[in-house]
């Protein structure tokens, strides 16, 4: 039983970028027929090969260029954040949700207390899971990898449910222990928490991911639309993420 936890949180670190969907699988297919057919050359495998096939500079690269596309939807997560700050209630979360933006927004890393004073805001009005707005979910769609292109239910409904998995899977990664993870699954942990741990040494990353650790698993099910925004929040002034 502990071997076969052990085995399932070590899978899961890899995220759903490492297996092929159907149209990727289709994409293979027409590939390994086009090579039968005697096709010049391989122009596309970021997008034909899934990632067990790609060499390691390809490793480093492809993941750079997905890093970049969801760190474009950084910007405007912020800027959501700061805009709903008069609609807080409670006027300590307000100081601090106006702290926590002008900390980040000058760069800093924010504390883990940081973040997690502001759960309550995270559990309701204006900012819990079924109060975000369509141009926020599209947003943190992309900050995850995810397309946007979909009906407000779908995109709420489909990020609620992957939310729910990473929180899941952190409890177990928790109770198996960071320590018993190799270096590789230490970084394939942090990437699909919003990290682009390509360029950041394994220490540094073992350290995030003991921060992501110890907010994820200090949240009930109903504050989890921070554990959603947390993917920008602890990531986006990391040290070493200048990418």
């Amino acid at each position: 039983m502990a071997l076969s936890r052990v085995c399932w949180a070590r899978a899961a670190l890899w995220g759903s970028a490492v297996t092929p969907g159907p149209h990727v699988t289709r994409k293979l297919q027409l590939v390994r027929c086009g090579l039968a057919w005697g096709a010049p050359r391989y122009l596309f495998p970021r997008q034909l090969l899934i990632q067990h096939f790609w060499t390691p500079k390809q490793q480093i690269d492809f993941l750079d260029i997905y890093h970049a596309l969801r760190k474009r939807s950084h910007p405007e997560i912020l800027c959501y954040l700061e805009k709903v700050i008069p609609l807080v209630s409670d006027a300590g979360l307000r100081g601090h949700m106006t702290e926590l933006c002008t900390k980040i927004q000058h760069g800093t890393h924010p504390a883990v207390h940081d973040i997690l004073a502001l759960r309550e805001c995270f559990s309701n009005h204006p900012l819990g899971m079924k109060q975000l707005r369509a141009l926020q979910m599209k947003a943190l769609s992309r900050a995850m990898l995810l397309t946007p292109y979909l009906p407000s239910f779908l995109l709420r409904h489909r990020l609620k449910t992957h939310t729910i998995v990473i929180h899941q899977l952190d409890r177990a990664l928790a109770k198996l222990g960071i320590g018993q993870l190799t270096p590789q699954e230490v970084k394939s942990a942090c990437y699909l928490r919003g990290l682009n741990s390509t360029h950041i040494a394994e220490e540094r990353c073992r350290a995030w991911l003991g921060e992501w650790l110890q907010i994820s698993c200090s949240l009930k099910e109903a504050e989890l639309s921070l554990l959603l925004h947390n993917v920008v929040l602890l990531s986006v002034n990391y040290t070493g993420t200048g990418r």
